[in-house]
């Protein structure tokens, strides 16, 4: 089963487009622009068909439950934590759902994802996050689940005291090759300067480009060329899509970019169109 889950997320090219809505299972406000009704969201993207669309297990089920053929492979987020937040608690956590193999199994889900922080300062999640993945892999295996871990380096802001991602490949690297060590069968990881060394630390595993924050429409279409030129095997953005005001297009950019090789000024004529 683990080939035909793998099947479902990545088309004949080896490539995969999915969209991130699982925003709301971390507790930020400003993470639900675009998506405040779920039903609506989960409607319009799976209509616009991309390959993935990740989903918490409280809202999986709305798409499961959409009578669309075809339909879009859900990516089931089994993990949640409380980094993310403006002014950081003074305890954070990061925490994995019971019995979360079996729980894709029956939510049909192709693949489970889970985070992999490294937090300067905070070296308590970063080991909370070790042995989730730990705890998880054993019954992935099992039940023929892929595992997608999201290795996310963070760093203090020097102007909230909120963490933001620190995208140097010194950080990235080694927290993606621990992510391959650890089991991961497909990577998410940040874009970075030279994309090649990312793609080389997951030793022969997909990787795909984390969206992260909203940036302008002209930007992440050259950005998503680029990572695709380097060997990027897809991609899962979230809030470049789901607040962007043409979703549907958006999302037929970027499977022209990812599945056709669509370059830049195709991708902004379709987004256009």
């Amino acid at each position: 089963m683990f080939n035909a889950r793998m099947n479902r997320l990545f088309a004949a090219n080896g490539k995969c487009v999915a969209i991130a809505i699982d925003h709301g299972f971390f507790n930020e406000g400003d993470f639900l622009e675009g998506i405040e009704d779920i039903r609506v969201a989960v409607r319009r993207i799976a209509e616009a068909n991309p390959d993935g669309i990740l989903l918490s297990p409280g809202q999986a089920p709305i798409l499961q439950a959409l009578p669309l053929k075809p339909k879009p492979a859900l990516i089931l987020r089994v993990d949640v934590a409380n980094v993310y937040a403006k002014e950081l608690p003074s305890t954070t956590f990061v925490e994995l759902m019971d019995s979360a193999a079996e729980s894709a199994v029956r939510l049909d889900a192709a693949c489970v994802i889970v985070n992999l922080f490294s937090m300067a300062g905070r070296p308590e999640v970063h080991a909370a996050c070790v042995r989730n993945i730990m705890r998880l892999k054993v019954p992935c295996e099992r039940y023929g689940m892929p595992l997608m871990i999201e290795p996310l380096a963070m760093v203090p802001s020097p102007k909230t005291g909120a963490y933001t991602v620190n995208s140097d490949l010194k950080a990235m690297v080694p927290l993606v090759r621990q992510a391959v060590e650890l089991g991961g069968d497909v990577i998410k990881a940040d874009p970075t300067d030279d994309y090649t060394k990312v793609v080389e630390a997951a030793g022969g595993r997909p990787v795909l480009v984390r969206g992260g924050g909203r940036v302008s429409e002209a930007e992440i279409l050259e950005r998503t060329t680029q990572l695709l030129q380097q060997g990027a095997a897809g991609i899962v953005y979230g809030r470049n899509v789901i607040q962007h005001p043409r979703v549907s297009q958006m999302i037929a950019a970027l499977v022209a970019m990812v599945h056709r090789n669509a370059n830049t000024r195709q991708a902004q004529e379709i987004l256009a169109g």
